[in-house]
């Protein structure tokens, strides 16, 4: 049964979202806060893990304004290869990645204050860059025709 729940996510993906830079661009955000996740679930000091729950629930909360900005865009400029619709397009897909890969460099920080070797607020100052890409490519993203 759960394969056939997956299957229809990604029907449904596919269908909103395309085959192209706007899915990747939705699924590297995904990759990078689940791995974010997997990181937290590894944090053994009950005190370190509750300053660093909120963090990721306002990570998580990230998700559906990601994935709105992708629909709207594959809405907007269709994209089924690796190339990035002309005209705001670059800098939207630009704010996506770099907001994936902070998301990634969290997670990292994450597995580097559990082996101490970085302060705990490392993570929140990397997860404030993912938020603030995150509201860039909102405000990039032109306004749907209509």
């Amino acid at each position: 049964m759960a394969i056939f729940g997956a299957f229809r996510a990604a029907k449904r993906d596919d269908g909103e979202l395309g085959k192209g830079v706007w899915r990747r661009a939705h699924d590297r955000f995904r990759r990078g806060l689940d791995r974010f996740h997997q990181m937290l679930e590894g944090v053994q000091d009950e005190d370190l893990r509750a300053a660093l729950v909120p963090i990721a629930n306002d990570l998580a909360d990230l998700l559906p304004r990601v994935r709105k900005v992708c629909r709207r865009a594959q809405n907007i400029a269709p994209s089924e290869s690796l190339d990035v619709p002309a005209g705001r397009f670059p800098a939207v897909h630009r704010e996506l990645t770099k907001a994936g890969n902070a998301l990634a460099t969290a997670a990292e920080a994450v597995a580097m204050v559990r082996l101490q070797e970085l302060p705990p607020d490392a993570v929140g100052r990397r997860a404030a860059q993912v938020v603030e890409h995150v509201a860039v490519a909102e405000v990039l993203m032109p306004a749907e025709s209509t």
